[in-house]
């Protein structure tokens, strides 16, 4: 459960940073599960591609930045499904956007040492439009996420701006580094267990890893599922409802009641 000053803090900013959430012992049953992950499904060449890296990194470091990614885990793993219900992450999520919650997806995002590649500053609506800002995604943090690991970074209260145009010149969406840059951010480390919440309309990014550790995190998406889905990943597809209920004529991926 969320304390009042916290969620006014989510309200005003957009994001939550809620620390220890998850004990050492299951941080370390998750890392160890997502071992066998990286070895059987991820996909280890999933840096995001586009001219905004010439903003973000030098030559050397464009030819070097890597990242291991992959989408919907859960589907795979019993242990990683089962923390996507998880009445302390489930709760905060529902002090935040309601009673009744459907998980939309789960992301794994790795940053090598190193070389692990920055995300440039983006909403994640870009990539799963929804119609109305009850989304949050949850941040699990498996590895220590010091700034110099690439931690997120959010402009706090850009979430009010609602959903923005993204370019998607030759790569991921993204907003143009030009208007929106790290100068702009305010840097959220995290330590193992750490969970880090926001809304889909914040923006946000992370910078390279340039530590001799892996910086891996888990993004577990949640929506009321009256929010329909407009585009995107998962479009069309229902996901399990973690806390509440599904009514008749909530809005279902694709559709709008």
């Amino acid at each position: 459960m969320l304390t009042s000053e916290q969620k006014v803090f989510y309200q005003i900013n957009g994001y939550l940073h809620v620390k220890g959430l998850i004990s050492p012992q299951e941080q370390k049953e998750l890392s160890d599960e997502l071992d066998w992950i990286f070895t059987d499904w991820a996909n280890h060449e999933a840096a995001w591609q586009g001219p905004w890296r010439e903003k973000y990194m030098t030559e050397e470091e464009r030819t070097e930045a890597k990242l291991v990614a992959m989408n919907d885990m859960h589907l795979y793993s019993d242990r990683w499904n089962r923390i996507t219900g998880d009445p302390r992450i489930v709760d905060c999520v529902s002090d935040l956007i309601g009673p009744n919650l459907e998980l939309h997806h789960t992301t794994l995002h790795a940053k090598p040492p190193e070389t692990g590649s920055p995300f440039p500053l983006h909403q994640d609506n870009a990539f799963f439009g929804h119609a109305r800002n009850t989304y949050v995604d949850a941040i699990l943090h498996i590895d220590a996420a010091p700034e110099e690991a690439g931690c997120l970074r959010f402009i706090p209260g850009s979430h009010k701006q609602g959903p923005l145009p993204h370019l998607r010149n030759g790569g991921a969406p993204h907003l143009s580094p030009d208007k929106f840059q790290f100068s702009d951010t305010v840097a959220v480390p995290a330590e193992p267990g750490d969970v880090v919440f926001f809304c889909l309309w914040t923006i946000h990014g992370s910078d390279l890893n340039r530590t001799d550790f892996w910086r891996r995190v888990v993004r577990i998406g949640y929506r009321d599922p009256s929010n329909p889905q407009v585009d995107g990943h998962a479009l069309g597809r229902l996901g399990w409802i973690v806390r509440g209920r599904r009514f008749k004529g909530d809005g279902v991926s694709g559709r709008v009641r």
